[in-house]
């Protein structure tokens, strides 16, 4: 099912005069890990805004191109169409948290309280995700007083429980440390498990590699390359429009570069351990 829907975007926010998506296309399908890719200030964010209606209904600014999101063209719609079905998660794990709750308990069950849901209902819900998440022991804890890690632990649990059918999340482990991130991750391997959709934007493409079906590459707002990590992450050309390549990539093309014969570049550790094992048994 196809979920997003874009034609020859534009877009320039209104207090610039350059365009920051540059006639953009792509389809973003049901199901699936998406990671975006590319420098900083590329326009992935934006593309992000665009994709969850904060443009145009609430950034304004000059967009033209065709729009579809859940099937409803975003120019017709309203903001409140696509709050049930879109959840965001952003870099800043402190500005996730409401500041209006006392326990992780109510900073879970906030969303279904606005959305009208009978008490019973939200009681169930909340242990139901907490245990799902393993963050059931901080459900009396006060959220101002977790960690980054865990605060974005209970950000995602917080919008899962609202059952939402795509997750957008920008650079969410960029201020966590190495066990932080790696959390995230294994919930993003949870939330596709349970047939969600993931757009993730990362820099960290070691985890892309292991995480993501698909990656979107994104340079001056537009969509230079897609493909799966296997395609894209072994390619000069990732590098060349200001993406980083996996170390194990890099290990292996430094290795070719000293006259070492390897047949396919690795992405991930366990394809690098093997190529080392097997350069070390031909040279004995």
């Amino acid at each position: 099912m196809e979920l997003v829907n874009f034609k020859n975007v534009n877009y320039k926010y209104p207090t610039s005069d350059e365009y920051v998506l540059n006639n953009l296309s792509l389809t973003i399908e049901s199901g699936k890990v998406y990671g975006l890719i590319g420098e900083n200030g590329g326009g992935k964010s934006t593309l992000c805004n665009l994709i969850k209606g904060f443009i145009p209904h609430i950034f304004q600014g000059q967009l033209s191109g065709e729009v579809t999101v859940f099937g409803k063209d975003m120019y017709e719609s309203d903001l409140s169409d696509f709050v049930e079905n879109i959840g965001f998660v952003s870099q800043n794990p402190f500005s996730q948290i409401t500041g209006s709750t006392e326990t992780v308990f109510e900073e879970i069950a906030f969303g279904l309280e606005n959305l009208g849901v009978r008490e019973e209902k939200i009681k169930e819900s909340v242990v139901e995700v907490a245990e799902l998440f393993g963050i059931d022991d901080l459900l009396l804890k006060n959220p101002q007083r977790l960690s980054g890690g865990q605060k974005q632990r209970v950000a995602i649990a917080s919008i899962y429980v609202m059952n939402p059918d795509l997750f957008i999340l920008d650079e969410p482990t960029s201020q966590l440390d190495p066990v932080g991130t790696l959390e995230i991750f294994s919930l993003v391997s949870l939330l596709k498990s349970k047939g969600k959709t993931v757009i993730l934007v990362e820099n960290k493409v070691e985890l892309m590699a292991k995480y993501a079906d698909e990656l979107l590459l994104i340079k001056d707002g537009s969509l230079i390359d897609r493909g799966t990590p296997e395609d894209v992450l072994v390619k000069e050309s990732t590098l060349d429009n200001g993406s980083f390549l996996p170390q194990y990539t890099l290990l292996a093309l430094d290795l070719m570069a000293k006259g070492c014969e390897i047949e396919s570049l690795p992405i991930k550790e366990e394809d690098t351990v093997e190529i080392v094992n097997n350069l070390i048994k031909g040279g004995e």
